[in-house]
């Protein structure tokens, strides 16, 4: 092992870091009372250099430490401690490996000139980052990330601990770190930033949501049109332009402060991750991190010709996850959020391709999924999965493992096909609405393992989705070639904004249809962050690319809209008074001790479900009460005319929602309830209505 020059004077008396052999783990730079330990996968790399920073900002390294493949080197892991060096300090790596058109062939793509990135590297300093320079042939020692090392040992977490909360009892709330609060009208001190979120927790706690869950805080490149984030560029570090002080160390405690305020408040925190590819984009680069430090074990390359890569992330290129060292770093990533940081889960974005194996193929048993489901530090941590891929993998109902949960597109679809008026979906529908019984049942998963949504931060927002029959995209500059052109949307009449009060009635009437649908249906819902105040973007459903009012929430809404927000606000409370809306259970129509079904299915006739109607559009249900609770029974007429619907004779009932009725009456406060006094009710089109028995009533 040798130091090469110093690329500066240092002081009289300054001391260098003193090299010493170091251990092979943990990977990344781990700091302790004496030094900092250094630790970095490569198989094929033939040396390593350590370029150590005194300031972030500095164009040359202070010093540079070669690693000895003899000395520093143990199997696959380069490895080198520097005594007296602490936190936080930076730093950065040179790997050396086969070049030319031989190696670029065999998968690698080593170049001395690139500076890298650590792979688990804790923060990193974006202040001489030139992307350009780093898809170009020149050297880019002044132009590279600086990796920060962090000692994370000391934040006082004052006894907090992730909340474990039943994913039964789950309302999960997505939102944008920085979108949720950059609009002027937010009223916060620091708009766009993990302490604005704490900001915000006296709305979200009002509102009565569980868990957020964050569109991906992982450190990405903001400078590119990438405004949700969905290119990771280090896995363990949160993203530094969310914070107030963006520096070494307090990025961290930053994030720490959020996560402790939310667990205050009783809400988990869920995170979005990305191991479905990185940052580093096709063979044009920018090449950055793991493609210079080991391509041909970190990505799917064309096994024509290795020089490219497979793509089954849309993005250009695509992480081998189960290749066992990114298999490693998955797990060690998820289980640093858990243990360091104290997060309560994750959603694993285009999840289907952590399914893939050798060549692609999808694997029955695929390793990384069964590892981050048995791992013990994540064994009480929830796992989502959006169980689909850009080529074409659709896992949803059959995701490997025991306790994935999943995203449900097909509860998505059917819901918006049914809302919108299309018939003969009834069958389907009531599958949904009982959590999907057909999709999960027979591998012995339950309604949990279904995360129930209509929208989420990709395609129309729920006020889109009721005001145009097309996309809009026009702003993103792809002369609107981008986005789904199939939203199953309908805007009840004219496209987009209008001031005719019958349009805008029904395309509120609509919103709320969906608000029922998603918070009374088995399973876990999820909201989108705005749609319970009708936020718009205006017909725009692929806002990636819009750090903007089109993506921004618009705290204006939440006062023009007050009604509606009033509304959502009551129905979860509703979901949260009534256990058998949360069940953990698919209904069987089996009685239970009053010898009552657990759910009995309507057309407008008792008993009478048209579950065979091509022109069905309406049915309806009786739900019995667990515990003492009263049976609630629901009807559904997404018709254009009004129907009457039968009641049980004999029982009584009261309204607790109509769709139909304006705010306040919409949803009544608890006790204020209005009896029903006919035999029957007469549905409004286009609408849903909530009946519950009156106290001490039986069937």
């Amino acid at each position: 092992m040798s130091v090469s020059q110093l690329r500066r004077p240092y002081a009289a008396g300054e001391a260098l870091f003193h090299p010493e052999p170091g251990r092979s783990h943990p990977l990344g730079a781990t700091p302790d009372d004496d030094g900092v330990n250094y630790a970095f996968f490569s198989e094929h790399a033939t040396g390593i250099e350590l370029l150590v920073f005194d300031q972030p900002g500095d164009a040359e390294p202070v010093q540079t430490v070669t690693l000895d493949p003899d000395r520093n080197r143990s199997f696959a892991v380069w490895h080198v401690y520097l005594r007296g060096q602490s936190a936080p300090s930076f730093y950065a790596l040179r790997v050396f490996g086969p070049e030319g058109d031989g190696a670029r062939e065999l998968g690698m793509r080593f170049d001395a000139g690139k500076v890298l990135a650590d792979p688990y590297a804790r923060g990193l300093d974006r202040g001489r980052w030139d992307r350009e320079a780093a898809c170009g042939p020149d050297d880019t020692t002044a132009t590279s990330l600086r990796c920060a090392v962090i000692d994370e040992r000391y934040y006082d977490w004052q006894g907090d601990r992730p909340l474990n909360r039943p994913m039964s009892e789950m309302v999960i709330y997505e939102i944008h770190v920085g979108g949720f609060t950059r609009s002027p009208g937010s009223g916060v001190a620091r708009p766009g930033t993990f302490a604005a979120i704490i900001d915000k927790i006296p709305y979200l706690t009002a509102l009565g949501v569980t868990a957020v869950e964050l569109l991906p805080v992982c450190d990405f490149d903001a400078t590119v049109n990438n405004y949700w984030g969905y290119s990771t560029a280090a896995f363990f570090a949160p993203h530094a332009d969310y914070c107030v002080e963006p520096q070494a160390g307090r990025h961290v405690a930053e994030f720490r402060d959020m996560v402790k305020a939310l667990h205050s408040a009783g809400i988990e925190v869920i995170l979005d991750v990305v191991f479905n590819h990185t940052d580093e984009g096709n063979h044009l680069g920018p090449l950055f991190c793991w493609a210079g430090l080991d391509n041909a074990n970190y990505y799917y390359l064309h096994q024509a010709d290795r020089r490219y890569y497979d793509d089954y992330s849309g993005c250009g290129n695509t992480l081998m996850a189960n290749h066992p060292i990114v298999t490693k770093m998955i797990v060690e990533c998820l289980e640093y959020w858990v243990r360091e940081m104290h997060v309560d889960g994750f959603r694993f974005d285009e999840a289907a391709v952590l399914t893939r194996g050798p060549g692609g193929a999808v694997l029955d048993e695929p390793p990384v999924v069964w590892q981050i489901e048995l791992s013990d530090t994540l064994a009480t941590t929830k796992i989502i999965a959006e169980a689909w891929d850009a080529a074409g993998a659709y896992e949803v109902g059959s995701y490997p493992g025991y306790r994935w949960a999943e995203w449900n597109g097909r509860f998505r679809d059917t819901v918006r096909r049914f809302v919108r008026g299309e018939p003969g979906l009834i069958g389907e529908m009531a599958d949904r609405f009982g959590g999907s019984a057909d999709l999960y049942q027979a591998r012995g998963h339950r309604p949990v393992n279904s995360v129930n949504f209509i929208t989420c931060h990709d395609g129309f927002t729920l006020a889109d989705l009721v005001a145009y029959d097309r996309k809009h995209n026009e702003a993103n500059g792809e002369d609107n070639r981008d986005g789904n052109d199939d939203n199953m949307s309908w805007n009840c009449g004219a496209e987009g904004p209008t001031d005719d009060p019958g349009v805008l009635a029904l395309r509120t009437r609509q919103i709320k249809n969906f608000a029922v649908l998603l918070l009374l249906s088995r399973g876990v819902p999820m909201i989108t962050a705005g749609d319970e105040v009708a936020r718009t973007q205006q017909g725009n459903n692929n806002a990636y690319c819009q750090d903007n009012p089109i993506s921004w929430f618009d705290w204006t809404a939440a006062e023009q809209n007050h009604g509606l927000l009033r509304f959502w606000t009551q129905l979860i409370a509703l979901r949260r008074r009534h256990a058998t809306l949360r069940h953990d259970g698919f209904y069987t129509g089996l009685p239970d001790e009053r010898g009552v079904p657990d759910i009995r299915w309507h057309g407008t006739r008792l008993d009478r479900p048209d579950w065979q109607d091509p022109q069905g559009r309406a049915f309806a249900c009786t739900i019995a009460g667990l515990g003492g609770e009263p049976d609630l029974h629901l009807m559904m007429n997404m018709h254009t005319e009004a129907l009457h619907f039968d009641l049980d004779p004999g029982r009584r009932w009261a309204r607790v929602v109509d769709t139909a009725l304006a705010a306040p009456a919409d949803i009544a406060d608890i006790g204020a309830e209005q009896p029903v006094t006919t035999a029957g009710y007469l549905v409004t089109a286009h609408s849903i209505v909530l009946l519950r028995a009156l106290s001490g009533e039986t069937p």
